[in-house]
């Protein structure tokens, strides 16, 4: 790779260790993927925030970094592994929450911005189209690339926080217009309504095309609380980073791909059949991604005057900066009053909750893939009104 004179330096260890180790990651996948050199780019968005996932080491690989580290671009977390304020009421051990402290402190040591989401494009890192960009969580790279129209391959969390530090990353896949065109069409002939609905269908074409681009047609709008379900979805099941979606997404292709394969309503039911087990739910997640304003407003009003099953648990996990508008406008205690509870800075993927519950009931087709597989719970894909309903059986 080519490097500028001022990143021969970093490469050097003349803007301290963290900066060389940074470069060092950085140059190393770039010459892995054939990049032949390093762009500006404007924002990261780092993964790997849950002590349930560094552990120990990847919380020391942390704390070496942040000895003289500093991140040059805005910089958000992804969610961490509990609410870092009111994590007792998740029922989270003091000494889960005294080493997940360790590792938000350490970031923020770092000039990071100590928000834990996965939803940055919520509350304040929104790249705009066209911006290069370093993000790590599958659903937002899915959501920034597709959705937004910025330039970010999936990073792992070492090459984000990389990223971070020296303010470039390697041009190479997604950055290029080459690799941002569509392989295959995609045809829906069915209706797609509701989170749960258009999880569904990010199940259904991540089982069927995997990585591949799709051109989506058949779709006449989505919110953006749809497409951040869809995004979650089809990342998870496809491991899908880019999609272009007729009149929705921003990107022009150049072509309109001859390969075709159709979406049935059959198909759609499928999907939710396969994620629908014969459980006794004592466990409703609601916020996988992170809830909006608009989300939160919706079900404080579906609850408001009612309670919860006291023998469920109920969470509906969001960004900080999201629950502090709902705190101020009452959402928040119109939910709590229920008995349910609004969870800032984390999320039931990676929360440690393992052994805690047996069946779980979510409106996204992400949370249930991760409540399975991780957790060991079983399933059912709702949506949100028959999450709300089951909350109060």
């Amino acid at each position: 790779m080519e490097l500028t004179p001022e990143e021969q330096e970093m490469a050097e260890g003349k803007y301290g260790k963290a900066a060389q180790k940074a470069m060092e990651i950085l140059v190393t996948l770039g010459e892995i993927y054939g990049a032949k050199r390093l762009i500006d780019i404007s924002s990261v968005q780092v993964a790997g925030v849950s002590y349930a996932n560094l552990n120990e080491p990847g919380l020391e690989w942390l704390a070496d970094m942040a000895k003289d580290g500093k991140v040059r671009v805005l910089t958000t977390l992804n969610p961490s592994g509990m609410d870092m304020e009111e994590w007792r009421k998740l029922a989270i051990s003091e000494e889960f929450a005294k080493n997940q402290t360790r590792v938000v402190e350490a970031f923020g040591k770092m000039g990071i911005i100590t928000t834990c989401s996965c939803t940055p494009y919520l509350y304040g890192n929104l790249p705009h189209y066209g911006q290069h960009i370093a993000w790590s969580e599958s659903s937002a790279v899915c959501y920034a690339n597709s959705v937004l129209g910025a330039r970010t391959n999936r990073e792992g969390g070492p090459s984000a926080l990389g990223a971070a530090l020296v303010g470039k990353t390697p041009e190479y896949g997604f950055h290029l217009d080459e690799n941002r065109q569509p392989k295959v069409k995609v045809e829906v002939k069915t209706e797609v309504r509701g989170t749960f609905q258009f999880g569904a269908l990010g199940k259904v074409l991540g089982d069927r095309l995997g990585k591949n681009i799709s051109y989506i047609t058949g779709i006449p709008e989505a919110s953006v609380e749809e497409l951040k379900s869809f995004c979650a979805s089809y990342a998870t099941y496809g491991g899908v980073a880019l999609f272009h979606m007729e009149g929705i997404t921003p990107d022009r292709v150049t072509t309109i791909p001859s390969e075709t394969t159709e979406v049935s309503e059959d198909d759609l039911k499928g999907a939710i059949n396969d994620l629908n087990e014969d459980t006794e739910i004592d466990f409703i997640s609601l916020g996988c991604p992170h809830a909006s304003l608009a989300e939160l407003e919706y079900i404080a009003k579906k609850l408001e005057n009612k309670k919860v099953n006291p023998n469920k648990e109920i969470w509906i996990t969001t960004a900080r900066p999201t629950k502090q508008i709902a705190d101020r406008m009452g959402f928040t205690k119109m939910i709590e009053d229920t008995g349910a509870k609004v969870a800032a800075d984390t999320c039931c993927v990676v929360a440690p909750i393992k052994g805690r519950f047996h069946g779980l009931a979510s409106d996204s087709a992400k949370m249930c893939y991760y409540g399975s597989g991780r957790n060991k719970f079983s399933v059912k894909l709702m949506s949100v009104d028959e999450c709300i309903e089951e909350a109060l059986k």
